[in-house]
């Protein structure tokens, strides 16, 4: 199978870095065994970004390594210690070259040496309970997970910079031409479809320097898919001029320059776009006498029809400096109008889910759906095995507006509440009215608002009560053990000969 060496689309998976998460940690020293909290923030991951380097020409590279994924970031550590960035991955890619997504919208065009385009973003680094600590939560129990970086699938598609194109049937000469006027070899040989690939050249015209491509493979059809052109036409989207390279020396029955001349000229209006360019002809091939003679006989035709023609012979080099010059004075012309194109980085940043606002709940068959760029992120940010965690996001959201908002709209306690990407949205049983403040204290690691039933918590605040009818000799333990089984150990005080006398009986004398 033979490797290609020149590719111009490819399909490409980019996968940025996830950040590092946050990290839960107390400070501890002699004698100081809680010094407050001390656990660092992750660091962010690497961003994969398209940059535009002039001595690229071709995606090949990519067609043999279509997944390219940048560095994750380092998990933060006790002590303040953050975590480490990852690396951005910068991918070289040809000047020219359109960033589209799968189903043909355009992302970016990418044109100038330094251009950048940063395709996917790194996700964010998770904070750690340093970071979390305030006045009323001086010692966070949690930190915050990192986030997971962009991934999308991407289409590079190469269209050569060149400031001239040549267009023609196959074997009118263009290969021939270029090796001509430049020093560019591309492969020449006398059958059709010989060039496979756009050939550049880089030519000289008095004081202005250019580049002349050509386009392989155009022939009646093009536009529709026959031969290489409908592959290639884009090649000349950029190009400030067309040269039609004409064959005046073809074996082929029934063609002429001027039938020639009419076939390309309707596939490149059929392909659109390039009705603005000028025109210049070349006659080709008019060192063959045959060459000659219908050079002579078309050439005023051509020029009755607008365009500047000249007669040239690829081989002996015959015509081809007066034609180096036209090129270059239309290259000129076209540089002057054109403002200078200055190196540009692009981040890309997508529309966010809910139109632009903070959030948006609609109501669909599974439940109340919460979109937004804010939530959806707080709860990619959750570690949900932690409850003082899920307590902080619960005050997130409803700071945010979110209980508020779906009580509005008619959501009663049970419901489902799914934030997020329909295809990965986390499920909330909705309980209007819960308390918000992460003031509420709790032992670390939990949030007492989410705990319906704590059993050591009434225990400890029945023997707080119970403490205040203890007898004298009675410890703490004796007032919970008699809590606990008060048919074995009975009431702390009483009266002898009473009722809550354990050790008097009714026939007892003195018995009440």
């Amino acid at each position: 199978m033979a490797i290609p060496t020149f590719v111009d689309r490819v399909t490409l998976h980019v996968s940025a870095g996830r950040g590092g998460h946050g990290v839960a940690s107390v400070h501890r020293e002699k004698f100081k065994p809680l010094g407050g909290p001390d656990g660092g923030n992750g660091g962010p991951g690497g961003s994969v970004i398209l940059r535009v380097e002039s001595d690229v020409t071709t995606l090949v590279d990519y067609h043999h390594s279509p997944h390219r994924k940048a560095e994750h970031g380092d998990h933060g550590g006790g002590s303040h210690k953050n975590g480490s960035h990852g690396a951005d991955l910068v991918l070289p890619v040809p000047d020219g070259t359109v960033v589209a997504h799968k189903n043909g919208e355009v992302i970016a065009d990418l044109v100038g040496p330094g251009t950048e385009l940063v395709i996917a973003e790194g996700g964010r680094g998770g904070l750690g309970n340093a970071a979390l600590a305030s006045a009323k939560r001086k010692a966070p129990g949690f930190a915050l997970l990192g986030e997971p970086g962009d991934e999308l699938e991407i289409v590079l598609e190469l269209k050569v910079v060149a400031d001239i194109g040549l267009v023609g049937f196959p074997s009118a000469g263009k290969s021939s031409l270029i090796a001509s006027i430049s020093r560019a070899r591309p492969k020449i040989a006398d059958y059709p479809f010989t060039t496979l690939v756009p050939n550049l050249g880089v030519v000289t015209g008095g004081e202005v320097t250019f580049t002349v491509a050509d386009v392989p493979g155009l022939i009646e059809g093009a536009s529709d898919g026959r031969g290489l052109g409908h592959d290639f036409l884009r090649h000349v989207e950029r190009c400030a001029a067309l040269v039609h390279v004409l064959d005046t020396a073809t074996f082929e029955p029934g063609r002429n320059p001027l039938d020639d001349l009419d076939i390309i000229e309707r596939e490149l209006t059929q392909y659109g776009g390039l009705e603005d360019r000028p025109r210049l002809v070349a006659l080709n091939k008019v060192d063959v006498p045959d060459g000659r003679d219908i050079s002579d006989m078309v050439i005023d035709d051509l020029v009755a029809r607008g365009l500047r023609v000249f007669p040239v012979s690829a081989a002996s080099g015959e015509g081809t400096r007066e034609l180096v010059f036209a090129m270059a004075e239309i290259v000129s012309a076209a540089r002057e109008e054109r403002a200078v194109e200055v190196a540009q980085r692009i981040v890309l940043r997508p529309p966010s889910a809910d139109g632009g606002s903070d959030f948006s709940v609609t109501e669909t068959e599974d439940g109340w759906r919460v979109r937004g760029s804010k939530p959806e992120r707080w709860v990619r940010q959750t570690d949900f095995s932690n409850d003082e965690a899920v307590g902080f996001l619960a005050d997130r959201l409803n700071r945010l507006g979110v209980e508020t908002r779906l009580v509005e709209l008619g959501a009663v306690e049970g419901d489902a509440v799914l934030i997020g990407d329909p295809d990965n949205a986390v499920v909330f049983d909705f309980k209007p009215g819960l308390d918000a403040g992460a003031e509420n204290l709790a032992r670390r690691g939990e949030d007492t608002r989410l705990k319906e039933n704590r059993p050591a918590r009434e225990r400890r605040r029945a023997i707080e009560d119970a403490m205040d009818d203890r007898s004298e000799t009675e410890t703490r333990a004796d007032v919970a053990r008699r809590l606990d089984k008060p048919e074995v150990y009975g009431p702390s005080s009483y009266d002898i000969g009473t009722d809550d006398d354990p050790d008097w009986l009714e026939d007892d004398p003195g018995a009440r």
